[in-house]
C-alpha cells in the first residue's frame, strides 16, 4: 500500500461521504467499508469503549462473518490495546500472538493479519479502528499513518452527530417549552431553556 494517490482519494471520498451523515452509526459504517475497501482488505471493524464493562462494543463493520462479530466479548484492557495505550498495533500472524483472544475464529474466518489503531476525540480514546487481511501483511509506516488519520476523521465525525443529535434534541425540547405559536415570534437563543441532561458529547462515555 505505498501508492500516496490511493490514500488520498480515500480521505477525499471518506470526508465526503460521513459529511452528509447524521448518525454515529452510519458514520462508523462508511468508515468501515472505504478501509476495507481502500486497503483491499478482508474485512473492517469500528468499536466504542463500554467504560462500564471494560470491553469494545462492535459499532460498524465490513467484510466480516457475522459468526466471527458475534464469537464473544473484547476485552480492551486485557488484549489488543491500542484502545487503551492510543498506539496502533499491527499483528503479522494472528495463530502465533499471545494478544489474539480468539485465534481459531480468526483462522476459520480466514485473517490472517490484523491491524488496530486507537479512534480518538477531544484527546479522549472513544474506540478502535481494526483492519483484517486474509494474507500475511507487513503493514508499513504508510498503512499504519492512513489508518490512524481516518480513525481521527471517524471520531470527530462522529461526536458531531451526537452534538447535532442533542442539538435537536434541545430544540424540540424549547419549541415545546415554549409553544409552537409563540417559537417563531419571540425572540430567544439557542442555550435558553435547554435542560442540562441533554445527550452530550461522545467523549463523555
Amino acid at each position: 500500500m505505498e501508492n500516496h494517490t490511493i490514500y488520498y482519494d480515500m480521505i477525499i471520498r471518506l470526508t465526503s461521504a460521513i459529511s452528509h451523515c447524521k448518525d454515529p452509526e452510519e458514520v462508523a459504517l462508511v468508515t468501515a467499508e472505504s478501509v476495507k475497501t481502500a486497503f483491499a482488505a478482508k474485512g473492517c471493524s469500528i468499536f466504542l469503549v463500554d467504560r462500564a464493562t471494560s470491553e469494545l462494543g462492535l459499532v460498524a463493520s465490513f467484510g466480516l462473518s457475522s459468526d466471527y462479530l458475534n464469537k464473544g466479548p473484547i476485552h480492551f484492557m486485557q488484549t489488543i490495546r491500542e484502545a487503551k495505550d492510543a498506539v496502533p498495533i499491527a499483528i503479522y500472524d494472528v495463530m502465533d500472538d499471545p494478544r489474539i483472544e480468539y485465534p481459531q475464529e480468526a483462522k476459520k474466518e480466514g485473517i490472517s493479519s490484523l491491524l488496530g489503531v486507537p479512534i480518538i476525540s477531544h484527546d479522549k480514546i472513544i474506540g478502535a479502528l481494526r483492519i483484517y487481511t486474509e494474507k500475511p501483511w507487513e503493514f508499513s509506516v504508510n498503512d499504519i499513518a492512513m489508518a490512524q488519520a481516518v480513525a481521527l476523521i471517524c471520531g470527530m465525525a462522529m461526536d458531531m452527530c451526537r452534538m447535532y443529535k442533542g442539538y435537536k434534541t434541545s430544540i424540540e425540547i424549547l419549541k415545546n417549552m415554549r409553544g409552537k405559536d409563540t417559537f417563531g415570534s419571540k425572540k430567544w437563543t439557542p442555550h435558553e431553556g435547554v435542560p442540562k441532561s441533554v445527550d452530550g458529547s461522545i467523549c463523555d462515555y
